[in-house]
């Protein structure tokens, strides 16, 4: 554990790593009305007075939590520290960690009333519990806003609806994110019922054994799949209505290969000039998502940029990115198709990063996010493919996930290329991240792993997206009283906006 002398070291040492390489959101920290630089200081006394692994994991996680940063993760490394509970956490390769667990019951936020209400969302199958859409009072013997702020702090999130929203996800999760006090030998609730409160407890199970009723989860009755892929499920109306559902998934690597199929599809069977319907509410991260808007509308639009905070980490991560380019390695989960095999990116890495180090520049010239759809010389404007769906365009968006897909909205809003519907999506996109090991000053023992983010995405309007996730255009909060009936509602929004625009899948124009 070192002495406090050498934690106070420790403390000092993340504060000024942190304060020389973080990108910063003015935005967030405008809106959200924080300073990250002096709440993360307001932890260093628990960190100094930390005197087992459970005090000072707990005490760097809330520190670098103190940037609300939802990418930001604290991870256990080889011979580092390690809690006394660990399933969940993230861990580098050599650290054996469980999965974390999950109640068979799932709560959700009312964001009519933001940071009142919670409510009974889903149950597992055969499950005896409380009827969706039920208010809830307590868990785990405490009132349920009470709950809800002690676990704040150890959630990750990068925007104030992200928040409530993971909280509410965390609270059925035992996972060791949350100090295992404020988790019990099994999950309890107290919820409202006409008669007065019931009280319900349910065992810790793997997520992988739970089977969902799904009584809250976006449904298409009345829709038909006709593709299934990876990055999306393909829905079309069994009515005739000319529409398309995509009920999108994530932004990986099959992206490229999916969309094509998605085209050919539509070609095959005379769909494009459907309406579209882009379901993000459910969908997790990635890239590529700028090949897909080139595909799935006709409009151009411009993409999203990024740049890279210069500091003293950028020289080794040039270094580490030439030999992922000898390696053959271009992006994250990226397509050479699509980011002609990576030249854009690799010219500008070892090339236009290098001068700025050189020139002692504070960050870099903005170019298209990560060189993946455009060069760096480029306007970000790009065409619609040669073959692509012509009708008009919905999103349907929650602050459930966001990284990529904060990007795929953010592209949409900016370039108005159709009404996003719902709620914000959770408000969290960087270009570049940095992770290493912090060891104890004086002895050089490995701690943990601490994540820097060092780069702004840059939305097609010019703003910083971290923390700034682009409103609705068709706001529809999420609340108890439409616990079952939200996704339904968001689709009807869609279909009457194609009706606005006169296009025949609009209410009152089946065919």
């Amino acid at each position: 554990m070192g002495t406090a002398e050498q934690r106070a070291a420790l403390a000092d040492t993340i504060l000024a790593r942190t304060a020389r390489r973080e990108a910063f959101s003015v935005p967030k920290q405008t809106t959200q009305g924080f300073d990250a630089l002096k709440d993360m200081a307001a932890w260093r006394d628990t960190l100094i007075a930390a005197d087992d692994d459970d005090k000072l994991f707990y005490a760097i996680l809330r520190m670098s939590n103190a940037r609300r940063d939802r990418h930001l993760s604290v991870g256990l490394v080889p011979n580092g520290i390690k809690p006394s509970f660990t399933d969940g956490l993230d861990a580098d390769e050599g650290v054996t960690v469980g999965s974390a667990r999950e109640a068979p019951i799932k709560i959700m936020a009312d964001f009519a009333e933001p940071g009142r209400t919670w409510f009974v969302a889903d149950l597992a199958e055969g499950v005896d519990g409380p009827k969706a859409g039920s208010r809830v009072i307590a868990v785990n013997g405490m009132p349920v806003a009470e709950y809800a702020n002690a676990i704040t702090p150890y959630v990750r999130a990068s925007s104030r609806e992200g928040s409530l929203w993971r909280v509410a996800e965390t609270m059925t999760i035992r996972t060791a994110e949350i100090p295992a006090s404020l988790h019990g030998a099994d999950f309890r609730v107290e919820v409202e019922t006409d008669s007065g409160p019931a009280r319900y407890a349910f065992p810790w199970l793997a997520a992988d054994s739970i089977k969902w009723r799904d009584l809250s989860e976006p449904t298409y009755p009345g829709f038909s799949t006709r593709l299934k892929t990876g990055t999306f499920d393909v829905l079309v109306p069994d009515d005739g209505r000319p529409v398309i559902v995509l009920k999108w998934h994530v932004f990986r690597e099959t992206l490229v290969k999916d969309v094509d199929s998605l085209v050919a599809l539509g070609a095959r069977n005379g769909w494009l000039d459907r309406a579209m319907i882009v379901d993000m509410t459910r969908s997790r991260g990635g890239s590529l998502g700028a090949y897909a808007v080139q595909r799935i509308q006709p409009k151009r639009f411009k993409t999203t940029f990024g740049t890279v905070r210069i500091s003293d980490i950028v020289p080794l991560m040039i270094a580490q990115r030439a030999g992922d380019f000898e390696r053959g390695q271009v992006l994250d989960a990226g397509s050479s198709e699509a980011l002609d095999n990576g030249r854009w990116q690799r010219d500008w890495f070892e090339n236009d990063l290098r001068e700025a180090v050189a020139r002692g520049d504070s960050i870099t010239k903005p170019v298209p996010f990560k060189l993946a759809h455009a060069p760096k010389n480029s306007d970000g404007i790009l065409k619609p493919a040669a073959v692509h769906f012509r009708g008009p365009l919905a999103v349907l968006s929650a602050p459930r996930r966001g990284s990529h897909v904060d990007q795929f909205v953010a592209i949409v809003k900016d370039n108005a290329l159709g009404p996003v519907i719902g709620m914000s999506a959770g408000g969290y996109s960087n270009t570049w991240e940095w992770t290493e090991v912090l060891t104890m000053p004086g002895t050089g023992k490995p701690l943990v792993s601490f994540m820097w983010s060092i780069g702004h995405t840059i939305r097609p309007n010019g703003e910083v997206l971290e923390g700034n996730a682009p409103a609705p255009d068709i706001p529809v909060p999420l609340s108890r009283a439409e616990a079952l009936t939200w996704y339904g509602t968001l689709y009807g929004k869609a279909i009457e906006y194609f009706g606005s625009v006169g296009h025949p899948a609009g209410r009152g124009n089946k065919r």
